[in-house]
């Protein structure tokens, strides 16, 4: 069985092999990336999980994220020594999935990419299933305590969207983009309306669909009943 990889971006040399050789110990196959540029120009495509510096030389970490975003739901653990909340809420908007503040402990590292890859392994054949909610990928059907719920093109990719990144707070704007045809409903304001929608349909399981203010939607598990 293959190792989960993981890609670090850190240009800190002690730290970044620190941080490697925790990921290699923890069981992960770990590559490692010393600046923005080279970055830019890699795909995240193959990656479980990218782990992100912000202050990198060549090109700052919040255009990598942006980047990364614009061809990729690979989840994205932002490292920083910046602790101020506009950065934070930056990092969020822009599709990071969670933020670590330098100087920070191995084990917590560990734990917050435990915790983050165990949330793709609710993909199975193409399947998300929590609770009595059941998202078949492949046949675009969604399933509800054992009941067939019709959903809209819009209201399905949506939804699937949000459950790929489950726990990820996930820009308004970035979901309008790939769900909504531009030129006939391509606003925020329109996918607020399909989203409430979508939560009428999944009836008592509705918050799982949760509004992160400021930044979006995201995949709450933790509100099914």
């Amino acid at each position: 069985m293959s190792k989960p990889r993981i890609l670090l971006v850190e240009d800190d040399e002690k730290l970044g092999r620190q941080v490697l050789g925790h990921l290699r110990s923890a069981g992960y196959d770990a590559d490692w990336i010393r600046d923005g540029s080279a970055a830019l120009a890699t795909d995240p495509t193959p990656y479980a999980l990218l782990i992100l510096d912000l202050m990198l030389p060549k090109t700052h970490g919040l255009d990598v994220l942006k980047h990364v975003r614009e061809s990729s739901d690979v989840p994205v653990l932002v490292l920083s020594a910046q602790n101020e909340t506009h950065v934070k809420v930056r990092a969020l908007q822009l599709g990071g999935d969670d933020y670590l503040t330098k100087p920070f402990w191995p084990e917590e590292l560990i734990a917050r990419v435990q915790a983050r890859m165990r949330r793709p392994n609710a993909v199975r054949d193409n399947r998300i299933v929590v609770g009595g909610v059941e998202l078949d990928l492949e046949g675009r059907r969604l399933v509800v305590d054992g009941r067939e719920v019709e959903l809209t093109r819009v209201e399905f990719d949506l939804l699937s969207l949000l459950a790929r990144r489950r726990g990820a707070a996930i820009q308004r704007g970035w979901i309008a983009e790939r769900v909504l045809d531009p030129e006939r409903e391509g606003t925020e304001r329109t996918l607020d309306v399909h989203v409430s929608r979508l939560r009428k349909k999944l009836g008592a399981y509705s918050g799982l669909v949760a509004t992160v203010w400021g930044v979006g939607y995201r995949f709450d598990e933790e509100f099914a009943p």
